[in-house]
């Protein structure tokens, strides 16, 4: 089991890139131009079939691999143990890296149950020095509890989908409570992203910052590691500076309340959503 002076020692940055659909050359120079402006975690997944771009990326920047923390997920179809196992190889393979700092399972597709058995098999990869962290994606309380209970580990991160009309409250308490670092993807909400609303355009204008910038930060202080993604050199840069942006509790109180019961971006309940 990974001690607590061990992951003291592997910090996550306050805010990730991104990969998914960079694809291709155009892809390539994305990411790139991402690692150029200063983002060193990259999360990517086997599904998103761009690894081998991430890897190149890697690469092009001429940034030290050590620097660079690179991320991937074990699709649905390779839960069990020994798939599990060659998935991560696989990711690594394509991407022509020793390792993967941060291996994750991309959905716990509950109807198969075979999750506990995808989580051993990070655990053990762990242990082989194949993967530096391990953690889930998509995971409710209940299918992090059964984890932790059924193995003694528990992961590094939780990455799910947290925007501010899908703040997910309740999960980053738990989060919280069994010491998860919560992740968020489309944290700008995507078509959806609301930077008409009142809350954000009264705190960009208050902070002078645009309203992404805004929502950005509403992660970063709520203890969320936001993974933007922007094929955009302008729009990385704007992305990531936003550590020098401080709102006040009140504006990220009412950026919170902007939550719908409805605020899924698609169909994509844990407890019944299947990925292949």
């Amino acid at each position: 089991m990974t001690s607590t002076t061990e992951r003291d020692l592997f910090t996550l940055p306050a805010v990730g890139f991104g990969t998914y659909p960079l694809k291709g050359e155009e892809g390539v120079e994305a990411i790139v131009s991402a690692l150029k402006t200063g983002y060193r975690y990259l999360d990517s997944a086997v599904n998103y079939e761009n690894e081998e771009e991430v890897g190149d990326a890697i690469r092009k920047s001429h940034i030290p691999r050590d620097e660079v923390m690179v991320a991937t997920k074990i699709p649905g179809r390779f839960h069990a143990k020994d798939l599990a196992a060659q998935s991560l190889r696989d990711s690594a393979s394509r991407m022509k890296l020793d390792h993967v700092d941060v291996g994750l399972i991309h959905w716990p597709n509950p109807s198969v149950d075979l999750y506990v058995e995808a989580w051993q098999a990070l655990i053990e990869a762990q242990q082989a020095g194949l993967v530096k962290e391990i953690g889930v994606s998509n995971f409710t309380a209940q299918h992090l509890r059964r984890i932790i209970d059924e193995t003694g580990v528990t992961p590094l991160v939780n990455q799910i989908e947290l925007h501010p009309y899908f703040p997910q409250v309740e999960m980053v308490q738990v989060h919280e409570e069994l010491g998860i670092r919560t992740q968020a993807w489309s944290p700008l909400g995507k078509a959806s992203a609301p930077y008409s609303e009142g809350p954000v355009v009264e705190a960009a204008k208050a902070h002078d910052a645009t309203p992404a910038q805004v929502i950005l930060r509403w992660h970063v202080q709520r203890n969320v590691m936001p993974l933007p993604k922007s094929a955009t050199p302008s729009r990385q840069k704007e992305n990531l500076d936003v550590l020098g942006l401080a709102l006040t509790d009140a504006e990220v109180a009412a950026i919170t309340a902007l939550g719908k019961p409805d605020g899924r971006l698609f169909g994509g309940d844990p407890d019944t959503h299947e990925e292949q």
